[in-house]
């Protein structure tokens, strides 16, 4: 009877398979692309802006030239009503942003863990999700008046659903059979939330609250423009009124800054918190 060198047999099969080369990351995936990439984007758009104004394609009176936009918005960040304005707008997204993503995550665990409450709520939270938010701000406005609060509620309601939704998405996605072998190994409520639950739906829900801090500075402006004394969307509608086209070009680009900003922020968030998505 012949014996066979198992071990031999094993130093052959690992001399004959060759280790998985490491894969090379993609230069798309760098860091200085991802910086230098928008900015070779941005750089066209602003060049193609201004080119299409000087040439005359474009009415200067409806879109000023990038050139015109950038020096009043210089002018207007040496201003203190300037950055007054901008404080209160970012007091109203961000609580705003508090109260409404905080009610989504209650609203949307409950919805996605109880089927009862599923059943009962869910399509009221549908119904008033179909209902457009701008027509609100008046009603907003005459119940909690022309201060801060209405502009908090505002923002509050439409960064609302955003959270609901991907977080009964993120309770959704979890896996069944993982479920079912954790209570096979006795695992209780709890370990299977924080183990299983938790990190499953984070990711998930964490792509809607990046969503929603966006939507309430959104909301923030509209209540602004509804009813409001101070804040960017003041200046915004005030510039507009008094034909000063420049300066309301440069509020608005000053808050696609802020949004782009704050998203960034809440994405860096992210990446600190769910650590082993990344």
């Amino acid at each position: 009877m012949t014996t066979i060198d198992t071990s031999a047999q094993t130093r052959a099969d690992e001399v004959l398979v060759p280790a998985p080369r490491p894969q090379k990351r993609s230069f798309l995936d760098s860091t200085p692309a991802k910086v230098l990439l928008p900015a070779i984007v941005l750089a066209t758009a602003i060049g193609l802006w201004e080119i299409s104004v000087q040439a005359g394609l474009v009415n200067p009176i409806t879109v000023p030239a990038a050139s015109d936009t950038f020096i009043a918005l210089f002018e207007m960040m040496q201003t203190e009503y300037f950055w007054a304005a901008t404080w209160l707008t970012l007091q109203e997204t961000l609580l705003g942003f508090a109260v409404g993503s905080s009610l989504g995550l209650v609203i949307g665990a409950l919805t996605g863990t109880f089927k009862v409450f599923r059943t009962a709520i869910w399509p009221f939270v549908v119904a008033f999700q179909n209902t457009p938010r701008v027509a609100l701000a008046p009603v907003f406005l005459t119940w909690f008046g022309f201060g801060m609060t209405s502009k908090v509620v505002m923002a509050a309601v439409i960064c609302f659903f955003p959270v609901v939704i991907n977080t009964v998405a993120g309770l959704a996605s979890v896996d069944d059979n993982a479920r079912v072998l954790f209570r096979t190994y006795g695992a209780s409520t709890p370990q299977t939330f924080f183990k299983l639950t938790l990190p499953t739906a984070a990711p998930i829900s964490f792509a809607g609250i990046k969503t929603a801090l966006t939507l309430a500075l959104l909301g923030a402006i509209v209540g602004e423009f509804v009813g409001a004394a101070e804040g960017l969307g003041v200046l915004v509608k005030e510039f507009n009124f008094q034909l000063e086209v420049a300066s309301g070009f440069a509020v608005v680009v000053f808050l696609a800054v802020i949004g782009l900003v704050l998203y960034g922020l809440i994405e860096l968030l992210e990446r600190r918190l769910i650590t082993w998505q990344h």
